[in-house]
């Protein structure tokens, strides 16, 4: 069994056990800590192989990465 079907049997039994929307968000904010904590972990890393330093980060700070999406016009009759 792979990791992926692994977790996929954790996901289920933990769902089972949730009873009530306070349990609900407990479980989701166990999820989000948990992926947090895994981007702070490859941020560090990144930080620590001298891929990013301040200066990308502030250049983050500046970027607009919005999606492009193509210009309609919305006044059309």
């Amino acid at each position: 069994m792979s990791y992926s079907q692994l977790a996929h049997l954790e996901l289920l039994n933990a769902l089972n056990n949730i009873n009530s929307e306070a349990d609900l968000n407990e479980f989701k904010d166990l999820v989000a800590h948990f992926f947090a904590r895994k981007a702070q972990k490859a941020i560090d890393a990144l930080w620590d192989e001298g891929v990013i330093n301040e200066s990308t980060i502030e250049q983050w700070g500046s970027e607009h990465m919005r999606t492009p999406y193509p210009s309609r016009n919305l006044h059309r009759r």
